[in-house]
């Protein structure tokens, strides 16, 4: 007799304490909810004050970072707009200026497209240059792009002169800013450092056009000796380029 009481005693304990705990946890909710947030959030705030303002910093932080970006993106195309106006200002013939407006990864050193046609006088055949020399010639042309095989391309053969000497060869693209002069000579009068461009007795482009420099030799190469130029007008980082008419017949 004396077990069972103790035994309900103590659940009897466990039952007023359970819902004691209940009911006070329903009285707070019901009537000291608004009390304890407004504790929680005198609390926290000057927690909060500091997170808004590391925040605030932040953003301010990004956009004077971005305004940098587009300033000195502005400062960069107006540099090459000065070059390009100054280039275009040596030029004795008229030219068609033009923008890059498609380049493929996967032929980077072959061809662009460029942001004038038919419509602007662009014809097969032309001459294309950048700032420093020949870059391509025109290959297909529509009403308001044009596709120019770039001199850097494999296909690419260009009848070139070695401005000091005269000496004439083929230069052919190895899809790099390098390429390859091939002399008709066995003895060329050349060197290092020998200006080269384009020949006078060329088809394909407008003569006296400059392509590069030679920066090494192989005058025992056969058939015939040979050099490695480098393009004078940078092909792997071309925005803008320069359209030479073809003369009217």
């Amino acid at each position: 007799m004396y077990s069972a009481r103790r035994k309900w005693t103590q659940q009897g304990w466990r039952l007023f304490l359970l819902a004691a705990a209940l009911g006070g946890a329903w009285y707070i909710r019901t009537y000291q909810s608004g009390t304890i947030l407004e504790l929680y959030g005198l609390l926290t705030r000057p927690f909060q004050g500091e997170e808004t303002n590391l925040q605030e910093q932040l953003l301010a932080d990004q956009r004077v970072r971005e305004l940098q970006n587009r300033l000195s993106e502005v400062e960069y195309q107006n540099q090459q707009l000065k070059k390009q106006l100054g280039y275009y200002q040596t030029q004795k013939k008229p030219l068609i200026s033009a923008p890059i407006i498609g380049r493929s990864a996967d032929d980077w050193w072959q061809q662009v497209i460029i942001g004038r046609g038919s419509t602007d006088g662009v014809e097969v055949g032309a001459s294309v240059t950048g700032i420093g020399g020949l870059v391509g010639r025109i290959r297909e042309v529509t009403p308001h792009t044009s596709k120019v095989l770039l001199v850097s391309n494999s296909q690419s053969r260009i009848g070139a002169t070695v401005n000091r000497s005269r000496a004439m060869g083929l230069i052919q693209g190895q899809d790099s800013q390098v390429a390859t002069l091939r002399f008709f000579e066995k003895a060329p009068d050349v060197k290092p450092g020998d200006v080269v461009t384009t020949s006078a007795f060329s088809s394909l482009f407008s003569p006296g056009l400059p392509i590069g420099r030679i920066i090494s030799l192989n005058l025992q190469e056969n058939p015939a000796p040979t050099a490695k130029i480098e393009f004078t007008a940078t092909v792997d980082n071309l925005e803008w380029v320069f359209v030479h008419p073809q003369p009217q017949q």
